[in-house]
């Protein structure tokens, strides 16, 4: 259930304001220095700031026609309007009628859930375990051995037979060992070991291949390709880049933090290689500093942009 907000709908608009500015490029020294007399003038205007920075992230993979007026709309007008209804009504509000567009069961009301940043590990009986990454959530059946992934990334270490099914299809495992991660339209599977079958739509079932990973609509399945480096990494609280863009792999380590972590585009393209601990990302941006000719520019905790050194 959501919160009231403990601020008023002038300071909503006021942190709207500030949010859309950001998001149109970086402030000058000027707006800058005017952006935070605002935040600190008022511990009402913090409490708004850092609220209107979760509303934006869970924005980000919900299918909802506010969501996507408040990521997509224009500067002034409907984008403006759209965030400041969600900054009032509260960030759960898109996430909420993104997940009544996909699935019955809300991931508010999960089984299991994991915060960002943190990870879970789930008994599961006779030696079967799930673990859920950052942000994730399921509804699970013990006795029936059936696994609802709502939201996020799990790995599935199982001996026995298991269901799990997905906004886009079902697997079912037999002494498997899986990652499935739901994305707003796919799901991304990767088989380490064992056999898993595939079933969507109404289509003949398919037996995955090991040791591949691929991913799948409700309509399609993609070609297979081999393990990438950093699947299923995080279960041991590891990010793993092999020659990835830096933008994405900001996208990737943005899912553990809370707030905005954004890529210039002159940046995006420079590629990083090594093996991150997941839970110090404020290490992993300090040491981008030292890599890679970038500078990382904080406006908050909330609010960090990585761009080009000067």
């Amino acid at each position: 259930m959501n919160r009231a907000p403990d601020f008023s709908s002038q300071v909503a608009e006021q942190a709207v304001h500030w949010l859309l500015e950001m998001q149109q490029g970086a402030l000058t020294p000027r707006q800058q220095q005017a952006w935070q007399q605002w935040l600190n003038a008022h511990s009402e205007h913090q409490r708004a700031w850092e609220h209107i920075q979760r509303v934006n992230q869970r924005l980000r993979g919900v299918s909802s026609p506010l969501a996507h007026a408040a990521l997509n709309g224009p500067k002034s007008g409907s984008r403006r309007q759209a965030l400041k209804l969600l900054l009032i009504l509260g960030a759960g509000s898109a996430v909420t009628w993104g997940m009544r567009e996909h699935n019955p069961l809300p991931s508010m009301l999960a089984d299991y859930r994991s915060p960002v940043g943190q990870r879970r590990k789930i008994a599961l009986g006779s030696g079967n375990q799930l673990q859920l990454n950052t942000a994730s959530a399921v509804d699970v059946n013990t006795s029936a051995r059936l696994i609802q992934l709502l939201e996020g990334e799990i790995l599935l270490t199982a001996g026995q037979s298991f269901e799990v099914r997905t906004a886009q299809g079902v697997l079912k495992t037999q002494g498997a060992r899986l990652n499935v991660r739901q994305f707003a339209d796919r799901t991304q599977v990767a088989l380490f070991d064992g056999r898993v079958e595939l079933s969507s739509n109404g289509r003949a079932p398919m037996l995955l291949p090991v040791a591949r990973e691929l991913s799948f609509t409700s309509t399609s399945v993609s070609a297979a390709k081999p393990l990438n480096a950093n699947s299923g990494a995080w279960a041991d609280g590891m990010l793993v880049a092999a020659h990835m863009r830096l933008g994405d792999f900001l996208d990737e380590l943005g899912r553990y933090r809370r707030g905005q972590l954004n890529c210039d585009k002159k940046v995006a393209d420079l590629l990083i290689s090594g093996t991150y601990p997941l839970d110090d990302s404020e290490r992993i941006l300090d040491l981008l500093e030292i890599s890679l000719p970038v500078k990382v520019k904080r406006f908050t905790r909330y609010w960090v942009t990585v761009e080009a050194r000067v």
